[in-house]
């Protein structure tokens, strides 16, 4: 019976420690283009809207990174992505998993 409490514990141990781990939305996106992005938008897989600039007045110029912290407070994992460049280009990619994401890269 100890052997199956201690088993237990640490089951409920390793689903704490996954939880926590779930929780970190934070991706690192690197601008590895040759374009300033100057919008960034990261919204629910399905939303029908983008929310807000994530970047708000800032820019991310191209060579350059940034980590943005995509948790909007509703659990999910699952998001798409926007980028708005200089020129006025955008870039979308869906489906984007941040919970183990770490990297994201925008190229040419």
């Amino acid at each position: 019976m100890k052997a199956f409490s201690a088993a237990l514990a640490l089951a409920i141990l390793a689903i704490g420690v996954v939880d926590a781990a779930a929780l970190d939305r934070r991706v690192r996106i690197n601008n590895l283009s040759s374009y300033d992005i100057v919008e960034f938008y990261a919204s629910n897989t399905g939303s029908s809207s983008w929310e807000e600039d994530i970047l708000g007045r800032n820019i991310l110029p191209a060579g350059n990174s940034v980590v943005i912290n995509i948790d909007d407070g509703s659990g999910y994992c699952k998001y798409d992505f926007l980028a708005v460049f200089e020129d006025g280009d955008e870039v979308v990619s869906a489906d984007n998993n941040v919970c183990e994401l770490s990297d994201f890269n925008f190229t040419d």
